[in-house]
């Protein structure tokens, strides 16, 4: 065994004490909100420093949460848009990544001008609402997959994976007498799964999180998203934050405070407990084309 001199000790001493501070940093706020959720508001609001236990423990934040009839639906709304949304990301980005990365296509670099420029300069909001009553989108669920279907950065991404892959490949498919359908989705996409893995991640956020379209381009709240509905109860529905609610003592508790932390809670864990299963995935998606040589 190599003999550690002193300095490597107290290096290693002092690197593990950084890390532990990063990650009680990283880890805390995540923490604190489930905490407060779980806590009585009037010893919240009173409460100074750290937040290491729910003060008081009660769901009644969580009751009111799940018993206003928007939460429900919002949920249903955002896995139709996921569940159909995705898939259509995914295709169209394999097919725009697939053109722009095949090297002796005619007018090659013109049409990658052209694409690049959408990445920097759209329609303004004015006429991508009229576009999209034109068409019949207005008050639909479609009009929050179809009119963002594809990122052109997700697509170069993509890109950057596919022009990693070997010529050969695809020259001995095409002697094969396979087409550029199978070449993209037999040869291509398994070869390119934790870059498609990151995508995907990627454009299912993008939905999560996405609240601005629902609110312009849907008019019923039966159909508003997750999001939405939360920016609703929050902003929106002063009358449901202020509720008080009779608890089994008898007293009354407003929950006024704890819904907030309640519905971030509602609204970011069901994204969380997806990454996990890409995580493998990600740091080798995102890192495809960033070395070269």
């Amino acid at each position: 065994m190599i003999k550690r001199s002193l300095g490597e000790k107290i290096f290693d001493v002092f690197n593990i004490f950084i890390m532990i501070l990063v990650i009680f940093i990283t880890i805390y706020p995540f923490y604190y909100v489930i905490c407060a959720s779980l806590s009585d508001t009037s010893l919240l609001l009173t409460h100074r420093g750290l937040l290491l236990k729910p003060l008081s423990s009660t769901i009644g934040a969580y009751r009111l949460t799940f018993s206003y009839p928007l939460v429900r639906s919002g949920y249903k709304n955002i896995l139709f848009v996921l569940i159909f949304g995705l898939p259509i990301n995914l295709v169209l980005t394999l097919f725009c990544a697939y053109v722009m990365s095949v090297k002796k296509m005619l007018y090659r670099k013109f049409i990658i001008t052209f694409i690049l420029f959408t990445m920097y300069f759209s329609g303004g909001l004015i006429p991508n609402f009229l576009n999209i009553r034109s068409l019949g989108l207005y008050n639909s669920l479609w009009a929050l997959i179809l009119p963002g279907a594809i990122s052109v950065y997700n697509s170069i991404i993509v890109k950057t994976a596919i022009e990693g892959i070997p010529d050969s490949l695809m020259e001995a498919a095409y002697i094969d007498g396979a087409n550029d359908i199978i070449i993209l989705f037999k040869v291509i996409t398994p070869l390119i799964i934790p870059t498609l893995a990151v995508i995907t991640l990627y454009y299912g956020v993008g939905h999560w999180n996405s609240w601005f379209n629902a609110v312009i381009y849907l008019k019923d709240n039966a159909k508003l998203p997750i999001q939405a509905v939360m920016r609703a109860i929050l902003i929106e529905n002063e009358r449901l934050l202020n509720t008080n609610v009779v608890r089994e003592d008898g007293t009354m508790d407003d929950y006024a405070e704890t819904i907030k932390y309640a519905l971030i809670v509602v609204g970011t864990l069901p994204i969380l407990a997806l990454y996990p299963f890409l995580q493998k995935y990600f740091v080798k998606g995102v890192m495809i084309g960033a070395i070269k040589g």
